[in-house]
């Protein structure tokens, strides 16, 4: 008896129109990639030919925060993306095991290891011996450095606590002693600059994270009728979040980069230069979103929207490692 071979559910054209797609989405990123590549390479090619002196430990310091901004991204997004899931009627019930607890442990390590460079008057220890951790007490930057550290440990006890919901408070805590401490109180305003970090690192965080964590839902729900449904609620919040960190983050240019000097400080200091490629990328990554927008409204699969949403999440992996290195340059002199 001959069996009959069910037909593929992928046909020609489908077969044919996918490695187009990938292709186009490979082209805007390698375009992007090339335009910010010096800076992104380090600290070292950002400062060449601008006159500034590279920190001790600046690489390894734009590290940590990139990790601790991840940190930041993953559990925000899976709480985010959750209760978006549990307004979807008819939503099944299954979702991805949560990475929380592993991003609350690499954040610990992170903030341990930038609270160990703050214990030693920010330059990077060269034994234990060096850190003074009682000095940790004595200054400002010390206390936000050591909350820090103690917010990231009670986010990983109540994520793997019954009540998971909880780190949203720890991590709140995090997020506010990483804008104070982005901020001195030497700095012009230095409560608005907070205020705009705040608002800037909280969107982001959301953003990263709540991406990831649909397309690792909507995975688990192969098939199921609520995952366009969860793309399309997320894409509504997440053009919210976007406006608000372009808001937020044209504000804190224009503080650190007066718009009569803008221009030049773009091409002739290292901030400027990294926050060039950083603005380069999120540009990238808003076409990548509203490509992503326009196949869940046009195309007759709208899941086929997973294929620039997952190019918009390494492209956004790619602004964290941006804005790590961002943080650890010298801050231009307001002319």
């Amino acid at each position: 008896m001959t069996s009959i071979r069910p037909p593929s559910r992928t046909t020609g054209a489908e077969r044919h129109a996918r490695p187009s797609g990938t292709g186009r989405t490979v082209a805007v990123l390698a375009l992007v990639a090339l335009a910010a590549l010096i800076p992104v390479l380090g600290p070292s090619p950002a400062l060449h030919g601008t006159g500034e002196a590279e920190a001790p430990g600046t690489g390894g310091i734009a590290l940590l925060r990139a990790v601790l901004f991840a940190a930041l991204s993953v559990p925000l997004g899976e709480l985010l993306v959750d209760r978006l899931a549990r307004s979807l009627p008819g939503a099944p019930p299954q979702r991805p095991r949560g990475w929380s607890p592993y991003a609350a442990t690499a954040g610990f390590v992170a903030a341990l290891g930038l609270a160990s460079v703050v214990a030693t008057g920010n330059l990077v220890p060269d034994s234990a011996a060096a850190i003074d951790v009682g000095g940790l007490y004595e200054s400002r930057d010390g206390k936000l450095a050591l909350l820090e550290v103690n917010g990231f440990l009670a986010a990983g006890l109540c994520a793997t606590s019954r009540r998971p919901g909880l780190q949203v408070w720890p991590l709140a805590a995090v997020i506010v002693a990483e804008a104070l401490r982005a901020h001195p109180t030497t700095e012009y305003s230095p409560l608005l600059g907070s205020g705009l970090t705040l608002v800037h690192l909280t969107c982001a965080s959301l953003w990263v994270g709540g991406l990831l964590y649909v397309l690792r839902t909507l995975r688990q729900w192969r098939g199921a009728e609520a995952g366009p449904a969860l793309l399309g609620l997320y894409a509504r919040v997440a053009a919210v979040l976007l406006a608000v960190l372009t808001a937020t983050g044209v504000g804190s240019a224009l503080r650190r980069m007066p718009a009569g000097t803008i221009v030049d400080q773009l091409t002739d200091t290292a901030y400027g230069r990294v926050l060039l490629a950083k603005v380069l990328l999120v540009a990238a990554v808003a076409v990548l979103a509203l490509w992503a927008r326009i196949r869940l409204g046009r195309a007759s699969d709208p899941l086929s929207a997973c294929s620039p949403a997952r190019a918009e999440v390494v492209a956004l992996g790619v602004v964290v490692a941006v804005s790590g290195l961002l943080t650890a340059l010298p801050v231009p002199i307001r002319w």
